[in-house]
């Protein structure tokens, strides 16, 4: 089979599984809409893991942020009994290396005190991560901040030096973080590749109460990944590389992104779109959201299926509210607040001859199935 009619295959199995759902709502008189709503009450509660505590210190982390506290780091979490545990960042500056990677293990919790930074050494990497979540379960990562080394970055290429990078891992939580000025994205979300080439998902992943901020590529990239939830969380002044979003969820060839969730963020002053549904997207939802003051669209859709853009303030975007285009299929744009977009299309001319939703909300052509109900229009 080649790739592209597998991963044809797999997004009709997807839509079929979406809809499936939708026949079992209409059944038991539940509005279809309501099985993309997750809430916002959902439990960020700790993942499974020992009862260990050890502290980076012990292990010779000097937080002085001149010091590479790579190694140390690294052995803490190493010093963890099979069980798991807790590694605790006390205060101060540690110098990571993005290059070698802190890599967590399963069953951990890598718990920074509010004053911890964790600050990425300059380096010329196309790829270099300050965490690594690779092929693991029962992660979680809370507190402080991490400091990436876009003005300090030593070459001029590349896209993919992220502060946290999770791939092919299951039950990640990323919580009460700040994370900014990263040469690629703030967390990156995918697959990885295992045994004779298969892609295994990224699965039930959290994203609370975080904000990123000033990072080159993406606020937060999520690709090929399942169940990824995103709460409460800011995603702004992204930009300096292509595409520039809020939130860009793009799968990579050969799989899917699936059951994504976004709800009660902020997604303000990026370059690109505030946040970008592409390809290879099925079931998706946006809800409560404040979605404002971004370069290009605030929401973008390009071929994705079977997603809900509800109940968000869209304002003051450079192009569209809601941009749909080519081959998004079963997409629902309600309940939302528009006003003042398309300040980069010339507000006269754009104005002209188009109705008050036309302003906000654009179709392109060759989709399907585009509903659009319920909004609220301001110019």
């Amino acid at each position: 089979m080649s790739e592209r009619a597998f991963e044809e295959e797999e997004v009709e199995k997807a839509r079929r599984r979406v809809l499936h759902g939708f026949v079992l709502a209409a059944a038991a008189m539940i509005p279809a809409s309501a099985l993309l709503a997750v809430s916002t009450q959902a439990s960020t509660a700790p993942r499974q893991r020992g009862s260990a505590r050890i502290d980076v210190r012990d292990h010779g982390a000097r937080g002085d942020g001149m010091h590479d506290d790579t190694g140390a780091f690294q052995a803490a979490i190493d010093a963890l009994p099979p069980e798991g545990g807790t590694v605790r960042v006390p205060p101060g500056t540690y110098l990571l290396d993005p290059m070698r990677s802190v890599r967590l293990r399963s069953r951990m919790h890598l718990a920074m005190e509010p004053d911890a930074r964790l600050l990425a050494r300059p380096n010329p990497a196309e790829r270099a991560y300050v965490l690594s979540v690779h092929q693991v379960d029962d992660v979680e990562i809370s507190g402080g901040r991490i400091v990436g080394d876009r003005n300090a970055h030593m070459a001029e290429t590349g896209e993919w030096g992220h502060g946290v990078m999770i791939r092919g891992a299951t039950r990640v939580t990323v919580r009460d973080i700040r994370i900014s000025q990263c040469w690629g994205d703030g967390i990156s979300i995918g697959g990885a590749k295992a045994e004779g080439g298969r892609i295994v998902p990224s699965r039930d992943v959290v994203i609370a109460d975080v904000v990123c901020d000033g990072n080159r590529r993406q606020g937060l990239t999520v690709g090929r990944s399942r169940q990824v939830r995103v709460y409460r969380s800011e995603f702004i002044n992204t930009g300096g590389t292509l595409p520039g979003c809020g939130i860009d969820v793009e799968p990579d060839a050969g799989d899917l992104a699936q059951g994504i969730r976004i709800e009660d963020c902020l997604v303000r002053g990026n370059r690109g779109a505030g946040i970008q549904l592409y390809r290879r997207v099925v079931d998706a939802a946006i809800r409560g959201c404040t979605i404002e003051e971004n370069r290009g669209d605030g929401v973008l859709v390009i071929g994705a299926q079977d997603c809900v853009v509800s109940g968000n303030a869209i304002r003051r975007n450079g192009l569209a509210g809601v941009g749909v285009r080519r081959g998004a299929r079963n997409i629902l744009v309600d309940d939302n607040e528009f006003g003042g977009n398309r300040r980069n299309a010339g507000s006269a001319k754009a104005a002209a001859g188009k109705s008050q939703q036309a302003r906000h909300v654009t179709v392109a052509a060759e989709t399907e199935s585009i509903r659009i109900s319920g909004n609220r229009y301001a110019d």
